[in-house]
């Protein structure tokens, strides 16, 4: 399997460096315009939101989800993609009734500087957390934790990575996104025909195999039914994509994004019901898919699963240079710096990786959990358009981040709180609890700084 799946990584790589022109300005680095000056085509956007929103991380926490929970595990984090839906709708907020070129543009005027290092705060967070998650499920692939052949691949492919990212900044994302979807959709057929064809498979026991209780990831479900509104803003990814091309380009390729990833999700979550339906005593999911399947076709899951990661981390190394130099001005805007950025959070991400948790969907609950101070944002200032003043904006804030920060605790076994307080065990359960209590908050300090704005002073009131 090694050999095969070394030799496939190395033409997909070497297409990619190909394909990975040098920039022809900063206009083409950090926006992603041709040489001509022209925006992304409808297809080119479809596609690299796809694939840069269906990363290794997620196929993986989707299959380790369906295996745990069975389909509930699978709908449950399909339903994170509904994400695209209302991020389009965000982004066309934004753009076409507020004028703004940036999400950083639209909290300065609403917010001040405060207001946006704390937004930079969260997705800087983010875009290291997706480095980190995208290594991780490299490295397990090619071997067990710590040992050379898991750590050699996570050199090797972020290296490689990162050297063409480095070449055209988000112009040669765009286009190797094109590349690498088609490769994966190819994949991704082959190993949905080979599962649904396999003789134990059965529509009917995979449609069973969640009992409709809460702990059995229907809990789930509703977290990511809480989170999907918020989500999208602090995914820089998705929402640099928002801001591209004109605006019946951009609500198509959210529309048609939105549906294909929840496709492919639900697809690939298949294979960790199925694995969890046949499991015997002790077999994690990776070794009863082998057994099940084999090992051809655990080469082209593992194929799948790597070309994801690479064509994510290409565009959040582009989204960083873009934050870093465009967004946060950290230093002049120019492709000598878009790329020191991209060498930075690399760096950053594999410091992460070596030295933090192993929790691939606990990136996911912390993030989707921290971005929720930005539900009260869209409600009342992109919606609503209305006036509220900078401190509910930073209690928001600090109630999403003292949030993320219980629910890391808890479901890491560091700090016990809701169990005692509730008695709430399950830990989707209590992520709930954390996000509707956050979200709830959130309002509420908006609702009342909004109120008070509206209350006459002394003098007026005379």
């Amino acid at each position: 399997m090694s050999m095969m799946l070394a030799g496939s990584l190395v033409i997909v790589a070497v297409i990619s460096f190909i394909i990975s022109t040098k920039p022809s300005g900063t206009a083409s680095f950090f926006k992603g315009q041709s040489a001509t000056g022209e925006a992304p085509r409808l297809l080119t956007l479809i596609l690299s939101q796809v694939t840069t929103w269906i990363f290794a991380r997620s196929l993986m926490t989707a299959a380790v989800l369906g295996y745990y929970y069975g389909i509930a595990g699978g709908i449950a984090y399909a339903a994170y993609y509904l994400s695209f839906f209302t991020g389009g709708m965000i982004i066309d907020q934004l753009r076409f009734k507020h004028g703004a070129e940036s999400i950083q543009q639209f909290l300065v005027g609403k917010f001040g500087a405060g207001g946006v290092h704390c937004y930079n705060f969260v997705i800087a967070l983010r875009l290291m957390s997706e480095v980190f998650a995208n290594l991780l499920v490299i490295g397990i692939i090619f071997g067990k934790s710590g040992s050379t052949a898991y750590i050699t691949a996570i050199i090797v492919l972020s290296f490689a990575t990162l050297a063409y990212s480095m070449i055209g900044g988000l112009r040669a994302s765009l286009k190797t996104d094109v590349f690498q979807m088609s490769v994966f959709a190819v994949a991704l057929a082959f190993i949905v025909t080979g599962l649904l064809g396999n003789e134990e498979w059965s529509y009917s026991a995979a449609l069973q195999s969640s009992p409709f209780e809460m702990d059995h990831g229907w809990n789930l479900l509703l977290v990511a039914l809480l989170q999907i509104w918020s989500y999208p803003l602090h995914d820089p990814v998705m929402m640099d994509r928002g801001f591209l091309a004109d605006r019946q380009t951009t609500r198509r390729s959210f529309l048609h994004a939105g549906w294909i990833s929840i496709v492919c999700i639900l697809a690939f979550s298949l294979l960790g019901v199925f694995a969890g339906l046949h499991a015997l005593n002790g077999e994690t999911m990776m070794i009863s898919l082998s057994r099940l399947l084999g090992e051809p076709m655990m080469t082209l899951i593992s194929f799948s699963l790597i070309i994801s990661a690479v064509s994510t981390l290409d565009s959040t190394l582009s989204s960083a240079a873009k934050l870093t130099i465009i967004d946060m001005k950290l230093a002049r805007p120019d492709v000598r710096n878009g790329r020191i950025a991209m060498v930075l959070f690399m760096l950053g991400g594999l410091l992460f990786l070596f030295g933090g948790s192993k929790d691939l969907f606990s990136a996911v609950a912390v993030s989707g959990t921290a971005s929720m101070f930005l539900f009260p944002v869209i409600v009342f200032s992109i919606y609503g358009n209305s006036e509220v003043p900078s401190w509910s904006f930073y209690a928001s804030f600090i109630t999403a981040i003292a949030g993320a920060a219980l629910y890391y605790a808890e479901a890491g076994g560091h700090w016990s709180l809701i169990e005692p307080m509730f008695g709430i065990a399950h830990k989707y359960t209590k992520l709930l609890l954390i996000s509707s209590t956050v979200m709830s908050l959130g309002l509420v300090f908006f609702g009342v700084g909004k109120l008070a704005l509206k209350q006459p002073d002394a003098s007026e009131r005379a």
